[in-house]
């Protein structure tokens, strides 16, 4: 099948006490906290319109949890992907912001964790979880994948082909918000939508026709 005609949308979990508390959440399983579902309830019923063909998410409890509410609005089933995880934090797991920019103020201001994860190498494995979670879509229809503000951030990256230098010129991706990809007529993806938590009228997505 061809993914010409596919749009996908990259939606961040919700809220955790880890979110909360600015602590690097990583690959530890932190579930949602009470805010983070009502988040995810409140965006499900939006995503819900847009009626997607499928789901896949992050076996993680904060982004499978997600996508279960989107689930249960669409009679979708949940496809669990180990490629949509967390970026692996290695020492800086479990830590705040201030306390790993005390210990690490070099590699901290530029994102390098010494016995972590490289955001390259995510970026790769989050946009093959995406391609293969396309092969499930039909023409013209919509993936929803749910995952983690880093990684889902870095897969971006890679489909839009961004170069590393300029990584953090996409912004985050706040808890609950999503980003939407669209096909480019030559090949390749564009961002349609970025770090969005409302539905836009169709002639946004739609000026350049």
């Amino acid at each position: 099948m061809s993914e010409e005609t596919r749009r996908i949308v990259c939606w961040r979990h919700g809220r955790t006490a880890w979110n909360q508390e600015k602590r690097f959440q990583g690959q530890t399983d932190i579930p949602l906290d009470e805010t983070g579902i009502a988040q995810a309830k409140r965006a499900a019923g939006l995503l819900a319109t847009l009626r997607p063909d499928a789901i896949v998410a992050s076996d993680l409890r904060r982004a499978s949890d997600t996508a279960g509410f989107l689930a249960g609005r669409t009679g979708l089933t949940v496809e669990h992907d180990k490629g949509l995880r967390e970026r692996f934090g290695g020492s800086w797991e479990g830590l705040t912001t201030p306390e790993i920019r005390e210990r690490w103020p070099e590699h901290d201001a530029r994102m390098h964790i010494p016995d972590g994860e490289d955001l390259l190498a995510v970026g790769e494995r989050v946009s093959e979880a995406v391609l293969r979670g396309l092969a499930r879509v039909p023409d013209n229809g919509l993936l929803v994948v749910v995952g983690h503000g880093a990684a889902l951030r870095a897969g971006i990256n890679r489909m839009l082909g961004l170069p590393p230098e300029i990584r953090q010129a996409l912004g985050p991706i706040g808890n609950c918000s999503w980003s939407v990809l669209g096909p480019l007529r030559t090949g390749g993806w564009r961002l349609l939508e970025h770090n969005a938590a409302s539905l836009p009228e169709d002639r946004v997505l739609g000026d350049d026709r």
